[in-house]
């Protein structure tokens, strides 16, 4: 069994997918053992406590500075022995330390196709402001393994998205969550679920 840690910082639509697709089967052999948040507001809470998940919030407004909220986070996150750190719109940057213990072990789901739209800076509604912006036909989204840099681990899947003439941010941020994220990180968690999922020199090998 996959035990997983879901991190989320706002609604959580993503740890939905997930949720859902546990229930449908379509995640297999892998049990959510805990939804964290570094803000006590998030919705994503209550979609965790609706299914009896526990919900746990950590904020770093409660430490006096950013590297004792590293600590608290790492050994909160400790104490569940997951075995997967799934992020999942989460808005905190990630410690090296807890990078180098749960080395290929923390996946992300970035909203384009990386290496597009990505890096410091490129999250929520900016990716698609800037997508916009440049004109491109085609975005998408991708998962991949977190490492010391930003977007720039081992890809895992990506799925193209149409943009379409008239699109808004907002119109196509949902598109990609529908068409893309709330697709591929599900089918991602469920290939490292069924062992499927290796990295070699810095590339994942999917079998």
């Amino acid at each position: 069994m996959l035990k997983i840690a879901v991190l989320v910082s706002g609604g959580g639509t993503n740890l939905q997918a997930i949720l859902d697709a546990i229930d449908a089967g379509t995640i297999t052999n892998t049990q959510v053992a805990v939804v964290i948040s570094n803000n006590a507001g998030a919705y994503a809470l209550e979609r965790a406590r609706a299914k009896g998940i526990e919900a746990v919030c950590i904020s770093p407004k409660d430490y006096d500075d950013r590297a004792a909220f590293n600590d608290a986070f790492l050994e909160r996150l400790n104490q569940y022995e997951v075995d997967l750190v799934v992020l999942a719109g989460f808005l905190v940057v990630i410690p090296e330390k807890m990078i180098a213990q749960y080395r290929n072990r923390i996946i992300n789901i970035h909203p384009s196709l990386i290496p597009s739209f990505c890096g410091t800076g490129f999250y929520g509604l900016k990716v698609h402001e800037q997508a916009l912006a440049r004109g491109v036909r085609v975005t998408g989204a991708t998962v991949h393994f977190v490492d010391e840099g930003t977007d720039t681990g081992p890809i895992i899947l990506q799925k193209a998205v149409e943009v379409q003439q008239g699109d808004t941010p907002k119109v196509l941020q949902q598109r990609v969550m529908e068409q893309a994220e709330w697709k591929i990180l599900p089918q991602a968690i469920n290939l490292i679920a069924q062992g499927r999922v290796r990295v070699v020199d810095g590339r994942v090998h999917i079998s």
